[in-house]
């Protein structure tokens, strides 16, 4: 019965596995849909019961699938604790708090519901692809936010020594410079906090020009991880 169920819940290249993997797919997005839809002002009193009525459907079902998923799971503990356990935890975890919470008063909760979208990446490999570049990646990834943190805090610094005196009202501390150090290294540059003196100018030029490396380099890396992640499957 074990190895049955595994056959199905877990998505291997049988019809059964596939028309369920199709299924919860599918009530995901009218999860994700529904969700939307309750942030329309005034509806009715029907509609938001048909709504609830959705809702109630879709954790039942999501919560089936994750009891099931722990059940036939060699390692159960493992499987828990692991990206998609997790993620399908956090996906039924609003509703069950919401049974002995408001979440009118806890509304931060309710986006824990968008956490269904991460689901779909079990059944989509493209998406498995950039996992995987990630996974291999993730010492570079980690070491250039190392360094974009260290740019960030050093740009921080740098315009609030330019900006302080001609500008106190945006400029009045490091930790009020950190915006400007953001959208400014990031190449966003929203204009609403901008330098004024000369020097200011000129610093804002050599941390645009870091910038726009900033915004190459973690492109390179996925890109490559992603291409030698796209080659090895498939010379498997």
């Amino acid at each position: 019965m074990r190895r049955y169920l595994k056959n199905i819940v877990e998505l291997n290249d049988n019809p059964k596995s596939r028309y369920f993997a199709y299924f919860i797919q599918i009530l995901i997005f009218v999860s994700i849909v529904s969700f939307s839809v309750e942030t329309v002002p005034d509806l009715s009193a029907s509609t938001r019961s048909v709504l609830r009525v959705i809702e109630v459907f879709c954790v039942v079902v999501f919560t089936a699938e994750y009891l099931l998923r722990i059940y036939v799971s060699d390692r159960k503990l493992r499987f828990v604790f692991s990206f998609y356990g997790i993620i399908d935890f956090l996906a039924i975890l609003p509703f069950y708090l919401a049974l002995g919470i408001d979440l009118r008063s806890l509304r931060a909760l309710r986006f824990l519901r968008l956490f269904r979208l991460l689901k779909l990446m079990r059944y989509n490999r493209a998406i498995n692809h950039f996992t995987r570049a990630i996974a291999t990646a993730k010492e570079e990834i980690v070491l250039f936010l190392i360094v974009t943190l260290i740019l960030i805090y050093i740009s921080a610094v740098g315009i609030y020594y330019f900006e302080n005196e001609a500008q106190p009202e945006h400029f009045a501390s490091v930790f009020d410079s950190l915006w400007w150090s953001i959208i400014t290294l990031t190449t966003v540059g929203y204009g609403d906090v901008y330098p004024v003196t000369v020097g200011g100018k000129v610093f804002t030029f050599f941390i645009l020009m870091i910038g726009l490396g900033i915004v190459a380099i973690p492109t390179g890396i996925i890109s490559s991880a992603l291409t030698k992640s796209v080659d090895k499957k498939a010379e498997d």
